[in-house]
């Protein structure tokens, strides 16, 4: 059985003010080619699904992963969970759902793997000072549960709420788990901490 990671990356990044995808993140790569890279060393094959307007940047993913384009972001996440989970195989061991403004460490990702695969974790959360992060590690009898998911009953906020006691929760000991960034402030902070070198990105990969 196989392992595989769907990245949300179709919004509009209202906040952002410009495509997440297309950040500089880590010795300039993109925020989209990072993630998919840190998936792709823990063991998992990254389903990319993008939106009409950024479908271009299927340029930025390598082969070994998936991507797919869903005609109506605008109907929010759970219709983005809703296309890439339509290319998810039946039998897969562990599907984790994560968001492209959600960048990790590979090694969080394995460090999640490992929770989840000892204690046969419905679904495995990371957490930080108690409080719960992301991304999702789902086993595969969630699947009937996420194929349910509507945006007016609040998506995966709703699998969460009715699962929650059975959910196996790691701690980390830093807020890296609780990154979500949702404005250039938060986006120029970040960089400012890891020194990443943005200078003429955005005009070279654009």
């Amino acid at each position: 059985m196989t392992r595989f990671a769907i990245i949300l990356a179709a919004g509009n990044s209202t906040r952002m003010g410009r495509c997440k995808t297309s950040l500089a993140w880590d010795e300039n790569k993109t925020l989209l080619t990072y993630q998919i890279e840190q998936w792709l060393l823990a063991g998992f094959i990254p389903l990319i699904v993008l939106g009409t307007h950024n479908r271009h940047r299927q340029k930025d993913c390598p082969p070994e992963s998936v991507t797919v384009i869903n005609p109506h972001p605008q109907q929010g996440k759970t219709s983005s969970i809703l296309t890439g989970l339509k290319l998810i195989p039946l039998e897969y061991e562990v599907l984790a759902i994560s968001a492209i403004d959600q960048p990790r460490k590979t090694e969080i990702y394995q460090q999640l793997l490992q929770a989840h695969q000892d204690n046969s974790a419905m679904i495995t959360a990371p957490t930080y000072k108690g409080k719960m992060g992301h991304p999702l590690l789902f086993g595969n009898e969630m699947r009937s549960h996420l194929e349910n998911l509507h945006e007016e009953t609040l998506g995966l906020r709703q699998v969460i709420t009715e699962f929650y006691s059975v959910i196996q929760r790691l701690e980390f000991d830093n807020p890296a788990v609780l990154l979500d960034i949702n404005t250039p402030e938060i986006y120029h902070s970040q960089v400012k901490l890891s020194r990443t070198p943005i200078d003429g990105f955005y005009e070279n990969h654009g």
